[in-house]
């Protein structure tokens, strides 16, 4: 079929982020139109002069809206996009110069209605950048659900790297209004109306997480947060590796216990996981700083998680409450403001 691509880029006070990215978009070696369409969300730092820029360089449509969120003003974008495909990025990616070809000549070869691909390291990431990029993408960390591995049995595209289709867009009516968990919820929806989704693996992005250790923790928390409540919305979705990073904080506490009253072995077996996390990171990232910073990265993200996951789940699970009542902060208001 025909492709044309409509990029879709919701911005919020990062016109720094969007230099970049445009940048990297001007340096792609695709030989077909593409065009991009930037939504500032609700921004009080416009990037209006940045897009000036590359006006004679890119076919860009900007547009200014109440803030909503990144999954509404993707909606905003993508029903006022001139193609047939949605490639979505966050402004905190920076696009490699294949990655329009390759998905082009992947769809051409194998269409589906929506992809997603995984993100990578750049060179001019930060360590701390690195290691958390480090913790969120390894197999021993979150199992390849970002992307990490082709064998991944059904992927579930994340929204700062993902491919949908104008059709299947109209038909499931996009992104609801939780956030984070936009992008699974989409997915589901996607599979439920009987639509398949696929893992590109050389499809990747640059994602610079401009994140501190708070932030993370942050957003693991919430991440975890959203999980159940997702399961309660699509029950067939839930899985028990969903339990591992609650079971591995519990047990390291438990671990912490038994070593003080003498029995030291569960801790011992932390040790070697780790070691394990060391040695991995270390050979990835070619740096002693980072690996001991991925060992951090990697506690703090198990911690914000199943605090997240554990909290969500006693919540719904004891109250007659809706998810939008229990937990406000992570859901939009129709009107676009946050609850």
């Amino acid at each position: 079929m025909s492709l044309y691509f409509s990029i879709i880029i919701p911005v919020y006070n990062r016109p720094d982020e969007l230099n970049e990215l445009l940048a990297s978009l001007c340096a792609q070696d695709y030989m077909h139109p593409f065009e991009i369409v930037i939504i500032e969300d609700g921004s009080t730092i416009k990037a209006t002069e940045i897009i000036d820029l590359y006006k004679d360089k890119l076919v860009i449509s900007y547009f200014f809206k109440p803030n909503s969120g990144p999954g509404d003003s993707r909606n905003y974008g993508m029903q006022r996009a001139k193609g047939n495909y949605f490639l979505i990025f966050d402004s905190d990616c920076l696009i490699p110069p294949h990655y329009l070809t390759t998905v082009h000549e992947s769809l051409q070869a194998n269409y589906v209605d929506c992809f997603g691909g995984k993100d990578a390291e750049h060179k001019s990431f930060t360590n701390l950048q690195k290691a958390i990029s480090y913790s969120m993408t390894s197999f021993f960390t979150t199992g390849g659900i970002r992307g990490s591995k082709k064998a991944v049995n059904k992927f579930q595209p994340r929204s700062f790297n993902m491919g949908i289709s104008k059709k299947v867009f109209e038909l499931t009516k996009g992104f609801g209004n939780i956030h984070p968990g936009e992008d699974p919820d989409l997915t589901l929806r996607i599979w439920n109306a009987g639509y398949e989704t696929a893992f590109i693996p050389y499809a990747f992005v640059y994602h610079k997480r401009r994140i501190s250790w708070k932030k993370f923790y942050q957003q693991v928390y919430k991440f975890g947060l959203t999980r159940p409540i997702l399961n309660s919305w699509h029950p067939g979705s839930a899985k028990l590796t969903y339990w591992f990073p609650a079971v591995f904080i519990i047990l390291l506490g438990i671990a912490l216990v038994f070593t003080v009253l003498g029995f030291p072995y569960l801790l011992m077996a932390y040790g070697l996981y780790y070691t394990l996390i060391f040695i991995e990171s270390l050979i990835k990232n070619n740096s002693i700083t980072i690996a001991i910073l991925s060992i951090l990265a990697v506690t703090i993200q198990f911690l914000g998680y199943g605090k997240g996951f554990i909290t969500a789940t006693a919540k719904l699970a004891l109250s007659n409450k809706n998810p939008e009542q229990l937990f406000p902060k992570v859901f939009f208001l129709n009107n676009g403001t946050k609850k």
